[in-house]
């Protein structure tokens, strides 16, 4: 399995990062502002660079670091990696099951059952922890949906059918998502998802932390030799990772949710660090998404059981694990996919 290492982000306006020996250097006008290890990353990530060297684009290349570029508001603008060595023979066999449409619903079900499972859990865990101060018969009443919902789910074999599913238990879970803002409630509301852009406070954290969580999957497929590309519930559209968000639905509640939850719960952020466009579109400031990367980061160091595996692993590996156990159910090692289940 992969080794978890870190993550560098470079939140900087107008810095240049160049490579020095085995070191990334990264400098403003000023001069140089740090230098870390080439061995001790895993990716760099920066928002709103100035530039970078040809020299390190090739070391990140040749040591498999993933080098991507976003926007300062956390819009994603691509990535480089290193040269593809993915196994070809379980890229094919991803291929057919996507081009088959009832084995793509096969494929893509255990995904959703992850995703409404964890939503279920999610709730459960409000309505026995905040009872006083939440409207716990209509979390249970979603929660008992979802549940139902699952069932459903299990035994479908039209793909048509199981995103309507999926679409209308996403519903109901977004209905219920404001009443677990507990703080901030003036600044911090959720009346609906919303994106590109997102239009309050909540969105924007969500936006943002669903682009981590997506950076973190697709290199998760790419390491274990599958193409992010080609997905299952998600059919094909040029530029769409449609694998990486087939599997980011069972991680995106109890991955990144959660985390934007105790964020605003804890205060850890608060309304000045946002702002709005002309245009209605809310932004973070610098200092709000070095917040929520340094939570990003700490989550990821903490250790969990792997609900399937049962192996102590971090929660940095959750993406790693997962897109292991899909390449061995696409080679035919199992059975079914297993998903993430948590409580």
């Amino acid at each position: 399995m992969r080794k978890l290492l870190n993550t560098l982000f470079v939140t900087m306006p107008d810095t240049y990062l160049s490579r020095d020996g085995e070191n990334v250097v990264i400098k403003n006008e000023e001069g140089i502002i740090a230098r870390y290890p080439l061995h001790n990353l895993e990716a760099i990530c920066t928002f709103g660079y100035a530039g970078i060297s040809p020299a390190l684009m090739g070391a990140c290349a040749e040591r498999n670091i993933d080098l991507t570029f976003m926007t300062r508001s956390g819009r994603f603008l691509a990535r480089v990696i290193g040269e593809d060595k993915g196994n070809v023979l379980l890229r094919k066999e991803q291929y057919r099951i996507s081009d088959d449409v009832k084995r793509s619903a096969l494929a893509a079900r255990n995904m959703i059952t992850g995703k409404l499972y964890n939503y279920k859990w999610i709730l459960e865990r409000a309505a026995r922890d905040y009872a006083l101060r939440i409207d716990v018969n209509k979390l249970k009443q979603v929660s008992a949906s979802l549940t139902e919902t699952m069932k459903l789910v299990r035994s479908v074999e039209d793909l048509d059918i199981l995103r309507g599913l999926e679409g209308a238990a996403a519903v109901q879970y977004n209905a219920v998502f404001d009443s677990l803002i507990l703080q901030q409630k003036e600044h911090f509301y959720f009346r609906g998802r919303n994106k590109r852009p997102p239009l309050d406070n909540v969105n924007a954290l969500l936006s943002f932390a669903y682009t981590l969580l997506s950076n973190e999957v697709k290199a998760a497929l790419e390491a274990v030799g599958l193409d992010p590309y080609v997905g299952f519930l998600h059919r094909d559209r040029p530029g769409r990772a449609s694998l990486a968000l087939d599997m980011m639905e069972e991680l995106r509640g109890i991955y990144a949710d959660r985390l934007i939850l105790f964020l605003i719960n804890k205060k850890m952020v608060n309304d000045k660090g946002f702002h709005k466009k002309e245009n209605g579109a809310v932004i973070m400031d610098d200092e709000t998404r070095k917040t929520v990367l340094k939570a990003w980061q700490e989550r990821k160091q903490e250790k969990i059981i792997h609900p399937y595996l049962h192996e102590k692993i971090s929660w940095g590996l959750v993406p790693y694990a997962q897109a292991l156990l899909l390449a061995r159910t696409i080679r035919g090692d199992l059975d079914e996919y297993p998903p993430f289940l948590w409580k």
